[in-house]
């Protein structure tokens, strides 16, 4: 029997789950002051909703019972989720203007080489958003098109694919040439 080889990327993506209060103004925040964007929300009356903003989703579930809601973040050193991005002080000048509750301002991680922030969700949630110092350093003068995320444009095109036939919702932005 001739042996299969795993593709060379088994893993695609994580999507933290957290249990919401009111899943329609957990989902707007995520939108209007975080700048994810989303499809649909599920349920009659809504229950569920996945944000998303370039490669990064978001599980939000209403809880029918309120004591579920215990988010992990406390002080500077423990998150409910933690996500790269390129620039970690140009996004904390985004969201803080946009009125994001902040944890904590942009700091130097130097035990793992990490500059990083992060912001509250309505129900406590506590998401940290950083880049790595030395990735960064050697990116200084590339330019990066807009909604391209780490993967590229094959990368999207494949998560759009894949969303849609997993959520069951379209992306709105049109698909690359």
């Amino acid at each position: 029997m001739a042996e299969t080889k795993p593709s060379a990327r088994e893993l695609e993506a994580i999507a933290p789950f957290f249990f919401v209060t009111d899943v329609v103004k957990a989902a707007a925040y995520y939108r209007d002051v975080l700048g994810f964007t989303y499809e649909r929300l599920w349920g009659n009356p809504p229950r569920f909703c996945m944000p998303y903003r370039e490669d990064i989703v978001f599980m939000l579930c209403q809880a029918e019972d309120k004591t579920r809601i215990h988010p992990n973040g406390g002080a500077e050193e423990s998150w409910d989720a933690h996500v790269w991005v390129r620039d970690a002080d140009h996004l904390f000048e985004e969201f803080r203007s946009k009125g994001a509750r902040i944890a904590y301002e942009p700091l130097t991680r130097t035990l793992y080489g990490s500059r990083e922030f992060a912001v509250r969700d309505l129900d406590g949630y506590v998401i940290a958003f950083g880049h790595n110092i030395e990735a960064k350093k050697k990116c200084r003068g590339m330019s990066f098109p807009p909604l391209q995320g780490r993967f590229g444009l094959v990368r999207q095109a494949k998560l759009r694919e894949k969303h849609s036939v997993l959520f069951g919702f379209r992306y709105r932005f049109p698909k690359p040439a």
